[in-house]
């Protein structure tokens, strides 16, 4: 049993974060398909899943299209009751789907003046009152969250859910806009951002290069926090310490150079991946550890 996961850009899809974080922190099992936000392509790519007509969009393993971000994770969490995609606790679950559905419905200014962008943080940024106002709203609910579940830190509701995943690209946009919140919901925001899942997210978002970028601003910026500076670069040719991927198994026909070793992938996307954050994925890091410590 296999879902088909249809999504956009990763470095501005916010929506489609949200998507794809559903069915990859629950460990759900999905096949990820690109539509073309932004080379035009996005009606055609789309045709199959009509009526729906925006990203994420998921097709069940029978068939079934599901639109719509809320739908879709109740779709999930019903199929899938062991899960842990809504808190455990009756309260808990209710105000987890309260908060959810407030982020579809709600903070306009917020996501109309801070689009959804992983590439760097802009200094010098100044939201309008609107947007304040949602800030505020956000973390008044963060607050009652928190009331309600008992979890000073970490998760909203100790254990990580779909109320965490539906906040992540808000918490992209508090910190790649510099947005004004209180430390505890800064902290919030970066461990959310730290996650291992969301580093990978970005790092597959970067092998993509846009010209112009989207929604740049006339502004100074900073790098993105999370994760050090990538040593890495690709490189040419075939020759490296691997003879396998070590996502795929398959032979090397792509090379990036690391502290001066030479370490391979079957595919240029298994590599750019790789070079854009060789912290964030398991397996590199397995693989460099084991041949260098046999």
């Amino acid at each position: 049993m296999t879902y088909d996961l249809f999504i956009g850009d990763r470095l501005f899809s916010s929506w489609s974060m949200r998507g794809w974080l559903m069915l990859e922190k629950f460990s759900l099992p999905y096949r990820s398909h690109m539509i073309g936000l932004y080379s035009g392509t996005m009606a055609e790519d789309m045709k199959s899943l009509a009526p729906a007509r925006l990203v994420p969009a998921l097709r069940l393993p029978d068939g079934t299209v599901v639109g719509e971000s809320l739908a879709m994770a109740e779709t999930l969490a019903e199929r899938h009751p062991k899960a842990g995609l809504w808190p455990k606790d009756p309260a808990a679950r209710a105000t987890a789907r309260w908060l959810c559905a407030e982020m579809v419905a709600g903070f306009h200014a917020l996501r109309g003046e801070c689009p959804m962008q992983l590439i760097q943080c802009w200094q010098g940024f100044q939201p309008s009152s609107e947007t304040l106002a949602d800030l505020k709203r956000i973390e008044t609910l963060w607050s009652h969250a928190r009331t309600v579940s008992g979890a000073e830190t970490g998760p909203l509701f100790g254990s990580y859910s779909l109320a965490d995943v539906f906040y992540t690209p808000v918490a992209a946009r508090i910190i790649g806009y510099g947005l004004p919140v209180s430390e505890a919901n800064r902290a919030y925001c970066l461990e959310l951002l730290s996650d291992i899942s969301v580093r990978q997210w970005r790092a597959m978002g970067l092998t993509v290069a846009y010209d112009p970028v989207p929604y740049a601003l006339d502004l100074p910026s900073r790098a993105w926090p999370i994760g050090a500076k990538s040593g890495a670069r690709p490189v040419e040719g075939t020759q490296s310490v691997n003879d396998t991927c070590p996502y795929s198994g398959k032979p090397i026909t792509h090379v990036l150079e690391l502290d001066g070793q030479r370490w391979g992938f079957c595919n240029r996307f298994c590599r750019d991946k790789t070079v854009a954050d060789p912290g964030a994925w398991p397996e590199f890091a397995s693989m460099i550890t084991g041949i260098n410590h046999s």
